[in-house]
């Protein structure tokens, strides 16, 4: 557990000194959300569960639950994905 905080906090220093956004550094999953019709990802893991009304996403660390109506999953390489429909909510866990 000690080396995981010491790495931590090295990326953290890191990306201070290069002033470079710590999710980058890091490689935890970027999520933006436009509106209520579309979210977009970077730095995902994977689909971990897939539905019309939720979406799980591995971001690693965490989860990224995106809950809504009529989603799909519109498109997906190894680092970004899209997901639209009418989002009524995103959690964490």
């Amino acid at each position: 557990m000690e080396k995981r905080q010491k790495r931590d906090s090295l990326l953290e220093r890191t990306a201070q000194v290069l002033d470079l956004p710590g999710d980058l550094v890091a490689g935890l999953p970027r999520v933006e959300l436009t509106g209520s019709g579309e979210v977009r990802m970077e730095n995902h893991k994977g689909i971990l569960a897939y539905g019309s009304e939720e979406i799980h996403v591995s971001g690693g660390k965490l989860i990224i639950k995106i809950r809504g109506r009529g989603l799909e999953l519109r498109s997906m390489n190894a680092n970004e994905l899209l997901i639209t429909g009418t989002i009524q909510g995103i959690d964490l866990a």
